[in-house]
């Protein structure tokens, strides 16, 4: 089998994202043979505009051809009002379109989160599901990977520090996007 490459979005601009620190976690977890790129534009992204679905700005045609290239997505999403943030749905808006032609449909997909409510972020999940559903982008079922309390998981420099139980979801969650895009190569379909 040939390395994978994953695509990391996360749905938070902050510069002390929980969820982007969630998702530097995940990197230093993964396995030889896989590889997690983190895309820092979606700050960068203009407001979805219909008018420009078919010739859109320069920062979409980059985000949608490292979608294209990329075996897997994993996508950070923050909770606000129970649902996702408006920068992370503006992207899927952009990579959903024009239709017939999505960047993600097809494209494997796994979903984490991280609050400091205590509840972590599903809702937020269950809501960015429907959208993977609709856009048809297969989601890795589980784990399902809602981290509360997250502010009380960073170490003295800002960094989320998973304990034992959070790195072991989150290495499931990884096996499982792996293995979904494994059955998506060329070479298992063939």
């Amino acid at each position: 089998m040939s390395d994978l490459r994953f695509l990391a979005l996360s749905g938070s601009l902050r510069r002390g994202s929980h969820n982007t620190g969630l998702l530097r976690a995940l990197t230093a977890l993964t396995p030889p043979g896989v590889h997690i790129d983190l895309y820092d534009g979606l700050g960068g992204l203009p407001h979805f505009d219909q008018d420009f679905e078919a010739d859109p700005p320069a920062a979409v045609v980059e985000l949608r051809d490292l979608v294209a290239a990329a075996d897997g997505v994993l996508i950070a999403t923050p909770e606000y009002n129970s649902a996702i943030p408006g920068v992370l749905m503006n992207a899927l808006d952009w990579l959903s379109r024009p239709a017939g032609s999505s960047a993600l449909s097809g494209k494997p997909v796994a979903i984490l989160g991280a609050s400091p409510s205590q509840f972590g972020t599903a809702r937020a999940q269950l809501v960015l599901r429907q959208i993977l559903h609709r856009i048809g982008a297969p989601v890795v079922a589980g784990p399902e990977v809602t981290v509360f309390q997250s502010h009380l998981r960073l170490n003295t420099e800002g960094e989320f520090t998973p304990d034992e139980f959070t790195a072991t979801l989150l290495r499931q969650l990884l096996d499982g996007l792996t293995d979904l895009a494994t059955l998506r190569t060329p070479a298992a379909i063939a």
